[in-house]
């Protein structure tokens, strides 16, 4: 149950409201008791008048005392005195009017208690939303290199929504269902000492429902994972619609869809036949001990020991601790199925910041002086991808990686970032390593423009400005006039405030990577990454593209992967990867002369 408690310790910061939601349980607890209360002294005036009657002419009963007897006996002898004067109806009349004032008083405090539960039930849910979507956000991308989008957004959607609808439903229970069992038990105690011992008959109700529940949590946290299968295969389906498509693959994605499907239905089946049997026996059991309850009360009154209209009363209040005890039983049961869901949500909240600022962190204001790979060495797993790294970049200068894919080049552009930390090694800014800076510092200093280019369900306008803050119209165009952009920006529907679509869907790739291209401009970082920003593109695109980079560059430190060498030739140094190592560097000319490995990179791509 730890999870649960942990959940119940995220209300502390609703300390208020919950003290507002007992205060108004309590009263509703209170005013429904009285409500039963006063069912006996209306069975007293209905079925006993001539009792009443006698007792009218006997002296007034000893001071009142808090003790059953004495309020009984002041009870009966206020009816008493009332019927001297009014008819037995208007007795009724009265009573009826009591009674009905304490469940009108009893409904507005359930109401007042529910009323401050809902913002404490949602405000809960808004901050684990919160907790988990900003631990997504600062989590390393390794992470996620190793898990299933589908089964991280199942995690965030529908674990979140079962928390909300099973553990948070059930600290509704836990805040309003003992105060209730506790008053109400404490007055049949009062009333009937010998009676309220067959109220230790609950507990083998909690006992067997517990014996009932204690394996449901390991079949929702199964239902939870499968759901989280179903939700890959559909955002796998959604990336990959083209292929499945053209590949005629849609039988062999509706099989595996409901495959799926099928083990969660079956799976969903099994829990709720297990929820559902919670139920209807913890009624069953509490029936069989109302029933046992009147057979040993009817035999008190056979004795003398109770009147009939004390047993009724009795027996209408017992009955209400049967509602707050079955609710508690089913709040347990139905906690099980939100604590698998957190045990799932833990995998994410609990996982490993390996990626984190130091405690005395450098300022690092621009770069003066030159970036620098020293010896670095990396391995994702087990096998090193990068072996040896040396370069130098100095100040306003260019250095673009080449070689054949899989050689490293991206992972050394993820490595500056500090997309991954380094191994072995160190990468520094003017001598400073970039892991004694803050990562807001470091990433503040650079700019990525990716080979697909990442943009945003928005405007053009915010996808250009995104991370940068208030940029002014101004300068969001002028970073699309540098971008090449511009023109084509113009020409759609609301210009700058067109909304471009899910990933820039409504553009083309040409455009698409401009956008990026101006979003880096904005920026106007010292460092510049171009992660083969141009591979992607037809040749007028590409055109466009690199005279928009190559504006870019001017006078900036950039770190550039290129596919296309004819897009390099330029760089100040080039660099040739094979199998994580360096084997050439030098500029274009230099490495012509070589007639090594670029050189027959350039005649595979026929670059003349």
């Amino acid at each position: 149950m730890k999870n649960f408690f942990t959940i119940i310790s995220l209300a502390k910061d609703y300390k208020s409201s919950l003290r507002l939601n007992v205060f108004f349980n309590l009263l509703a607890v209170i005013f429904g008791l009285f409500s039963f209360v006063l069912f006996m002294p209306f069975l007293e005036a209905l079925f006993s008048p001539d009792k009443l009657e006698n007792l009218a002419n006997k002296p007034a009963p000893s001071p009142l005392s808090f003790n059953n007897e004495s309020l009984q006996e002041h009870g009966n002898y206020w009816m008493a005195q009332f019927l001297q004067t009014h008819s037995n109806f208007e007795l009724l009349l009265v009573l009826c009017g009591v009674i009905i004032s304490m469940i009108l008083a009893k409904n507005f405090a359930r109401y007042a208690a529910l009323y401050f539960m809902a913002g404490v039930r949602n405000g809960i849910v808004r901050d684990y939303r919160n907790k988990i979507y900003n631990k997504v956000l600062s989590l390393p991308i390794s992470y996620f290199s190793g898990e299933r989008k589908g089964d991280i957004i199942s995690k965030m959607t529908n674990d979140v929504k079962e928390i909300e609808w099973s553990v948070l439903r059930s600290l509704e229970a836990v805040y309003r269902d003992p105060i209730a069992i506790f008053i109400t038990i404490s007055w049949l105690i009062f009333q009937s000492p010998k009676m309220s011992l067959f109220i230790l008959l609950l507990i083998p109700i909690v006992v067997i429902i517990a014996l009932i529940t204690r394996k449901l949590r390991k079949s929702s946290a199964n239902s939870q994972g499968l759901i989280g299968d179903m939700i890959a295969t559909t955002e796998e389906t959604l990336s990959g619609l083209k292929i499945i498509k053209g590949f005629n693959g849609e039988k062999i994605k509706s099989e595996q869809f409901e495959v799926e499907n099928e083990k969660y239905t079956l799976q969903m089946t099994k829990m709720f036949r297990r929820i559902d049997l919670a139920s209807p026996l913890s009624e069953f059991l509490g029936v069989s001990v109302i029933i046992s309850t009147m057979l040993y009360g009817g035999n008190l009154v056979f004795e003398g020991e109770m009147t009939g209209s004390s047993l009724i009363g009795y027996l209408a209040i017992f009955y209400t601790v049967i509602a707050p005890a079955k609710s508690l039983t089913d709040a347990v049961s139905n906690a099980q199925r939100g604590i698998a869901s957190m045990d799932r949500i833990n995998e994410i909240l609990e996982a490993d910041d390996k990626i984190v600022n130091p405690k005395n962190p450098v300022a690092i204001e621009a770069l003066s002086n030159s970036v620098e790979f020293k010896n670095v060495e990396f391995k994702y797993v087990e096998d090193y991808v990068l072996r040896n790294i040396n370069f130098e970049i100095p100040k306003g200068k260019s250095v673009a990686l080449v070689g054949q894919s899989g050689s490293g080049k991206s992972t050394i552009a993820n490595l500056l970032p500090r997309f991954y930390d380094i191994h072995e090694g160190e990468i520094t800014l003017d001598s400073v390593n970039i892991k004694d800076t803050t990562l807001k510092n470091l990433r503040n200093l650079m700019g990525v423009v990716t080979q697909e280019a990442i943009l945003f369900n928005d405007t053009i306008a915010n996808n250009i400005s995104f991370g940068i803050g208030h940029a002014t119209p101004e300068k969001i165009e002028e970073a699309a006039k540098i971008a090449n952009a511009h023109e084509f920006i113009l020409q759609l529907p609301q210009g700058y405030d067109t909304n471009i679509g899910d990933g820039g869907g409504k553009l083309s790739g040409g455009q698409k990577q401009r956008i990026s291209i101006a979003r880096a401009v904005l920026k106007n970082p010292d460092i510049l990454v171009l992660d083969e920003a141009t591979s992607a593109l037809d040749t007028e695109s590409e055109k466009l593209v690199q005279d928009a980079l190559n504006n870019l560059m001017k006078n900036r430190t950039s770190l550039i992967i290129a596919h296309r060498l004819s897009t390099i030739q330029h760089a100040d140094e080039i660099l040739v990867m094979h199998e994580g190592e360096i084997i050439e560097r030098g500029n274009h000319e230099e490495l012509i002369a070589m007639n090594g490995t670029y050189t027959k990179l350039i005649e595979m791509q026929s670059f003349g």
